[in-house]
């Protein structure tokens, strides 16, 4: 088996989540490398939507952003924006939404606004919401991948942009968001899920290598581990290849 960085082994991860024939709104970045991994590999129909209204994409290299020309000339269709936010999303037709962060709490709510507790005079200004708030309330699912650090994954973070589970369960029933949030997490050291009971992101496995006092040291909060603390499959030569491959066109 080749040798493996450790985000590729989070970008095989996450697109493994992702299932064939599903429907998956892809942000930029991590998620849309393993979005289009997956739909490369083991998910072949797998239809990819982006905010830009490009429904069916199928790119051939990594997408520089929602708006790169590569994803509306191998769409299946181009809509409005409204159109995929009003038609698609909101009515809950999307099976999976795929974000990144910047902050997760232990409950899965997302921050990309600003880190500090004074919104008006920030310590760091973030670039914003775009459609992640929306993705986060009206997707049936949402799955967010990014790398695993204390300064990320924090007990509580400083704003909230995408609601995942609030304070804990129960909370988005209560607020009438149709999706149920997010029910995974894949970082570069494992990946958590929430507590059926209680909605606190709980780790469930390691991934080949990494120690479970590292990924504690990597956590904000006391993380709770799964008494069935497993070991994620390592990357197979094929998806690698393929994954390099995207990487490099």
């Amino acid at each position: 088996m080749s040798e493996y960085s450790s985000d590729e082994m989070m970008s095989v991860a996450a697109s493994r989540a992702l299932g064939d024939g599903m429907s998956c709104f892809v942000g930029i970045g991590l998620p849309s490398t393993a979005a289009n991994l997956a739909r490369r590999t083991h998910a072949p129909g797998l239809t990819l939507v982006y905010e830009s209204g490009c429904l069916g994409a199928k790119p051939s290299r990594l997408p520089l952003s929602i708006g790169d020309g590569e994803l509306a000339d191998t769409s299946d269709a181009v809509i409005s924006v409204p159109e995929v936010f009003n038609y698609w999303l909101q009515p809950g037709r999307i099976d999976v939404g795929f974000l990144g962060a910047a902050q997760l709490d232990k409950f899965g709510n997302i921050n990309t606004t600003v880190i500090g507790s004074d919104y008006h005079d920030p310590k760091v200004r973030l670039p914003g919401a775009g459609g992640a708030p929306e993705i986060a309330a009206s997707c049936r699912e949402v799955f967010v991948v990014l790398r695993q650090s204390a300064r990320a994954f924090v007990e509580r973070v400083d704003f909230i942009t995408s609601f995942g589970h609030g304070t804990g369960k129960g909370d988005r029933e209560r607020l009438g968001l149709p999706g149920a949030g997010p029910t995974l997490v894949v970082t570069d050291l494992g990946i958590l899920r929430p507590d059926p009971g209680t909605s606190e992101l709980v780790l469930t496995e390691l991934h080949p290598g990494i120690e479970l006092d590292q990924v504690r040291a990597a956590t904000g909060w006391n993380l709770k581990v799964s008494p069935d603390l497993g070991v994620t499959p390592a990357p197979t030569d094929a998806e690698l290849g393929v994954l390099r491959e995207l990487k490099a066109a």
